[in-house]
């Protein structure tokens, strides 16, 4: 059965809610508690979404995109997704795995010139974080949005590689987060497809989905729609940004946040996605329906394929996605944060229901958030007759 749509964008006076008699159990109380969050000043805006594999079930845009300007938020503004990138890029990784043109325990050398460590690393390796590359502080592994026409990704990365190029353990031995892993796979990808990163996931990933550059791309396609990011004023990590973000990107302060200027990841395929909740939205929607436009079942299975070290031992993560487990509900999350924003989105199979949540602040706890309000829609999804 089709469900009814409820959407509700709340920027103080900015916009109303508008709802059908026949909303989901729970929405009340779901955008009243995320407006809460945007009047308490716990993130300046907020964008959250919840779809099953046809129908956007609620949609909540609230807050300000621009404190200063009295920008709100809405359904079309985009914001860093940092790492939740990731799960996009072993999509692609996995698309050219079932095209034959990459193996999953392939050498990464094969794909990447002048590699430091060496041949025993594997293109399963590097998607699973089971790699043993280290990951290093990537906070400063951006560059000013202003720049990015004349930006060097080769050289950017080739100074990663020179300065960090030893292994923290031996390959496949246990799980450790490497975002110069995920950089690597995407080169992976470009040497495999024979394109650009960028453009490859734009062609069959982003265009298969129905997905506009608007919504979800590697460039802010509007500025004037694209949320300005902020740092707590009274955290720690506002007190050490000095030492942790580039100081070209420290602008100036609207109450008890601190701008963040617009900027770019160096490596597009660890954290470079810009785009809307809804723009994620549609990736999940492609997860949770019987057939996949991106990829054949076995693909698709491979992405939710719990991973093990070579010993056997089981580790939290899949081909692309972490492993949670919310009161006894298994999901699949992918989780993005830097300066600026942070956001999450999960996928819930049992349940039949995926959420994303993007926020313009760098230290909201994303994870509480969904853990909140996603165990509340679950409850009342399954009490529904």
């Amino acid at each position: 059965m089709t469900r009814a749509v409820f959407v509700l964008c709340v920027a103080t006076a900015a916009c109303g809610p508008t709802m059908d008699e026949h909303q989901p159990a729970g929405a009340a109380r779901t955008t009243s508690y995320l407006q809460a969050l945007t009047s308490a000043s716990k993130t300046p805006g907020i964008h959250y979404v919840v779809v099953n594999a046809t129908d956007v079930l609620l949609e909540y845009s609230g807050g300000w995109a621009d404190i200063r300007r009295q920008v709100p938020v809405d359904a079309t503004t985009t914001m860093m997704a940092y790492s939740m990138s990731k799960t996009i890029t072993a999509v692609a990784a996995l698309q050219l795995v079932e095209a034959g043109k990459v193996g999953l325990d392939d050498p990464v050398a094969r794909y990447v010139d002048s590699f430091p460590y060496g041949a025993s690393v594997t293109v399963r390796q590097l998607i699973a974080h089971t790699s043993g590359i280290p990951n290093p502080l990537p906070l400063r592994w951006v560059h000013p949005a202003a720049r990015h026409g004349s930006f060097d990704e080769n050289a950017a990365l080739a100074a990663v590689l020179h300065d960090h190029p030893r292994l923290s353990f031996e390959p496949g031995t246990k799980y450790a987060y490497s975002n110069i892993g995920y950089w690597l796979l995407g080169t992976v990808v470009e040497r495999a497809s024979g394109e650009s990163f960028s453009a490859y996931v734009s062609e069959h990933i982003l265009r298969p989905l129905g997905v506009a550059p608007q919504a979800l791309g590697y460039v802010v396609a509007d500025p004037a729609h694209h949320a300005t990011g902020y740092l707590e004023k009274y955290s720690l990590m506002n007190l050490a940004k000095g030492f942790l973000i580039d100081r070209d990107l420290i602008g100036d302060y609207s109450g008890r946040w601190l701008e963040i200027q617009s900027h770019y990841l160096n490596g597009p395929a660890f954290g470079g996605l810009v785009g809307t909740a809804s723009g994620f939205a549609k990736f999940l929607q492609d997860q949770l329906r019987e057939r996949s436009v991106l990829f054949n079942d076995t693909t698709r299975h491979l992405l939710y394929a719990q991973q093990q070290t070579v010993r056997g031992t089981p580790v939290a993560v899949t081909l692309g996605w972490h492993i949670g487990d919310l009161d006894g509900t298994r999901f699949f999350y992918k989780e993005g944060g830097g300066g600026g924003f942070h956001c999450m989105m999960r996928v819930y199979p049992g349940d039949e229901i995926g959420t994303v949540v993007m926020t313009n602040a760098t230290g909201f706890d994303v994870r509480r958030l969904l853990d909140t309000i996603d165990a509340s829609f679950i409850r009342s999804r399954q009490a529904q007759p």
